[in-house]
Parts: C-alpha cells; sequence; structure tokens
C-alpha cells in the first residue's frame, strides 16, 4: 500500500469533495489535485494558478520557518530557486509530484502525477515523455533538459532529499484521466496506474521504434538487405533503450546545433480505460484504476470502508492482463 498510499488518500479526497457539493466533475484537473492533496505535495508545476486561482499557496511551510520574507528568498536562492520561479507556470514534466517518505531507511511515495483532460473521448498525446509505472527524478531531468522539478521537490521534502537514493528511486507513476470535459452525461475521471499504458517494457518500445523507422526507410528507398544482417542490426539497436540519453543534447562533430530527440506517445483504444473497450467504467463516475497484485485486499478493504457506496471490480486489459478499479458513480 505504500507505494502509492497517497493516490489513494487523493482518491478518496476527490470523492469526499464532490459528494460535499465543493467540487464538481467539471472542476479544473489542478484545482481538483490541489483541494485534494496540495499539502502532500512536493512539486506543482503551475504555482501561479495554485496561489492566484485556488488560493494554495505553495510555499506557505518553508515560508512560516523564516522570520522575514528576506530571509526565505536568500534560502531559495540558496538552493537555486529564484523568487520568478515562485509562482511561475514552469511548463514541466510531470503537473505534480507528492512527498516521499521514509520506512526503515528506504524511501517510498513521491507518485509523479501527470494530468490529461481532452474534450472528447479520446486520450491526447503524451508530450516528450513515454508513459511508464515508474520513473526516477534523475529521469525527470533529462527529459525536461534541466533539474528545475528536482531542486524544487527537494526543498519541498527537505532532510528526505539528502537520502542518498532521492534522485534515483523508482518512483510510481499516476495518471489523471478526464474524457467529455465538459459534457455532463458522458464526463469519466480516473485516477490511472501507469501500467495501464506501459503494457510491454519501455526498452523494447524505444529500440523497437528505430527498428521500424529503418524498416520503413528501407522499404521507401527500395532497399533490399539479408535477412541475417537484419538481425544483427536488430541485435544492435537493441541496446538503444535509455530514454534519458535519447532525450539529451547530441554534440555533433562541426554542428553548430545541439539536436535532441522528443518522443511523443499516442494512446491506443485498448490503453483508455475511458474507451468502449472497458464498459464497466460509467459515465459520470470517478475511478481508481491500478494492476491486480498480491496483498490488493488490504487497499480494497480499506477503500470500502472510507467511501461509502464504491463500486470494486476487475477489468481485463486487453494487452496487460487484470486492473482492479475502484468506482463511485455521481
Amino acid at each position: 500500500m505504500s507505494e502509492f498510499r497517497e493516490i489513494i488518500d487523493v482518491f478518496i479526497k476527490i470523492v469526499s469533495l464532490l459528494r460535499e457539493g465543493r467540487l464538481t466533475l467539471n472542476s479544473p484537473l489542478e484545482e481538483i489535485v490541489i483541494k485534494a492533496g496540495g499539502e502532500n505535495l512536493a512539486y506543482i508545476d503551475n504555482r501561479r494558478d495554485a496561489k492566484e486561482k485556488y488560493g494554495f499557496d505553495f510555499w506557505h511551510k518553508i515560508r512560516s520557518q523564516f522570520d522575514n520574507e528576506e530571509n526565505f528568498l536568500k534560502f531559495i536562492q540558496s538552493k537555486g530557486v529564484n523568487k520568478q520561479l515562485l509562482y511561475s507556470k514552469s511548463e514541466q514534466f510531470p503537473d505534480f509530484i507528492f512527498k516521499v517518505e521514509k520506512q526503515e531507511n528506504k524511501l517510498i511515495s513521491g507518485t509523479l502525477l501527470e494530468l490529461k483532460d481532452p474534450m472528447g473521448g479520446s486520450i491526447a498525446s503524451f508530450n516528450s515523455t513515454l508513459p511508464t509505472k515508474f520513473k526516477t527524478l534523475e529521469e525527470v531531468d533529462i527529459i525536461n533538459g534541466n533539474n528545475l522539478v528536482s531542486r524544487i521537490s527537494s526543498l519541498i521534502d527537505c532532510q528526505l532529499s539528502s537520502h542518498k537514493d532521492y534522485l534515483t528511486f523508482q518512483r510510481r507513476c499516476f495518471y489523471l484521466i478526464r474524457t467529455h470535459k465538459n459534457e455532463e452525461d458522458k464526463v469519466k475521471i480516473s485516477l490511472v496506474d501507469g501500467s495501464f499504458f506501459e503494457t510491454v517494457p519501455k526498452d523494447h518500445i524505444i529500440y523497437q521504434m528505430f527498428l521500424n523507422i529503418l524498416r520503413s526507410h528501407l522499404e521507401k528507398k527500395n532497399i533490399s538487405i539479408p535477412p541475417e544482417l537484419l538481425s544483427e542490426i536488430e541485435k544492435y539497436l537493441s541496446y538503444i533503450t535509455d530514454q534519458t540519453i535519447i532525450a539529451s543534447s547530441q554534440t555533433i562533430k562541426r554542428a553548430s546545433i545541439r539536436p535532441r530527440l522528443r518522443i511523443m506517445a499516442e494512446v491506443h483504444t485498448e490503453g483508455n480505460p475511458h474507451s468502449s473497450f472497458y464498459p464497466k467504467i460509467k459515465e459520470k463516475s470517478v475511478n481508481l484504476v491500478f494492476k491486480a497484485f498480491q496483498g490488493q485486499d488490504e487497499i480494497l478493504e480499506g477503500i470500502s470502508k472510507r467511501i461509502k457506496g464504491v463500486d470494486i471490480f476487475e477489468i481485463q486489459h486487453r494487452r496487460n492482463g487484470e486492473h482492479i478499479v475502484a468506482s463511485v458513480k455521481f
């Protein structure tokens, strides 16, 4: 349960806020996350709107530790965060990161949460990063091309950010997805485990992508190569597995530019939990979707105790096995 405890808490809080009328199914997703889990967040990408629109000052806990604003600003600047970044929209991945915790000298929690809010029923493409079940802050920094996200989150995580594994421990990735925004009778909202998108290992996807590109170029240029040579090429392409290397700027001899590749990912219909492939997930519902695992019964029992009327069922992912859904209809 410790792997994504904060996501379970957010799900339960969202349901509570909706039932109390403090949120609606069409409230901005940023507002939903901030109201449901603001105090547990170590990073908010849009800190400007968090304060101006939703009344949440991301820095209030750190600021309260200082007797005046000048000392607070000196402190954050010493950590590499200038005044202009305090209340800005950084346009970095991800949208939110939850605080880490420590259990028996091991870091836990720290979930990454990305928002997807299309007008229709399809999920918009993922830009610059492949959706996965886990990511490290080290990966996040390389994908973004800077370490702003880890600088800010380490400030909020305070002493725990000095842990030797802070940048490299595997954090769960969840995605808050709403489809049919502003369509009262069709809207669905789900907190979705990254396993719903990462149905084959990321490493396999990356090198197969390059192999497909090579095959397409050979076909376009009407070039035929012996099967044994293609197998040899595939063997060497299989070493291209690290997205952090692909996303980093490359130095090319004599070139006056440093090119970098930004990988985008489109979601197959079967990878969309709100599609017709998964009819059990109903309209006007809020859902928590995660891959089935041993020990899930304790989690589901806890959810059932905390949310009256929650419906818990299984769905069979067309490409990645059994997933569990906790669902509340509105």
